[in-house]
């Protein structure tokens, strides 16, 4: 059976839950109610599973705080041998703004902890969903901005992409990278 491994970027405990740096929980809290599944607690993060036309997904969202995420990550696709090309990695980005989204087969870190962990330990050639979250903030304060709360405006700018990006994960699982790519990107430019 083809395994894939969805992860959404984020920092667990209440305190973040609603913070732009958790855009990614978010997702995979939307994909995995879509899907009838729910997260247990286990190694490195809440893991949930559920099937897509025969299919096996892995959701994680890591439970090592952002700038460890590579352990989560690493971790579940040793664990489950799944091929680095079946893992999406789902995070916000301060460059895309608020509601934009950018679907990419691999790249650089962008400045972005949780990902640049990844890279260190699985190196840059992953698929990845970045999240716009806007950069409205002054120089100098853009960890506050990213721990920041959504505001509810904020949240109607953003329930939008949140449901395309769980058609998204749909898609990654079924017709693959480059489709997706092709008939996706085009709805993530704002």
């Amino acid at each position: 059976m083809d395994k894939y491994l969805i992860c959404g970027l984020g920092n667990p405990g209440d305190e973040y839950a609603r913070t732009r740096h958790n855009t990614g929980f978010m997702v995979l809290d939307a994909f995995a109610k879509e899907m009838g599944t729910t997260f247990q607690d286990k190694r490195y993060g809440f893991v949930a599973e559920t099937s897509i036309k025969g299919r096996k997904v892995f959701l994680l969202k890591p439970t090592t705080f952002m700038n460890l995420s590579g352990n989560a990550v690493r971790y579940w696709l040793n664990k489950e041998n799944i091929d680095q090309k079946r893992l999406l990695v789902i995070s916000d980005d301060v460059a895309l703004p608020l509601g934009a989204f950018r679907l990419k087969a691999n790249g650089s870190n962008g400045g972005h902890n949780g990902l640049g962990h990844i890279q260190q330990l699985i190196g840059q050639d992953y698929p990845r969903l970045r999240m716009g979250i806007g950069n409205d903030y002054p120089k100098g304060a853009q960890i506050d901005w990213v721990l920041g709360q959504y505001s509810e405006d904020d949240m109607k700018q953003l329930q939008p992409s949140i449901d395309i990006a769980v058609n998204i994960i749909k898609s990654f699982v079924l017709a693959g990278m480059d489709i997706t790519m092709n008939q996706f990107n085009k709805l993530g430019k704002k």
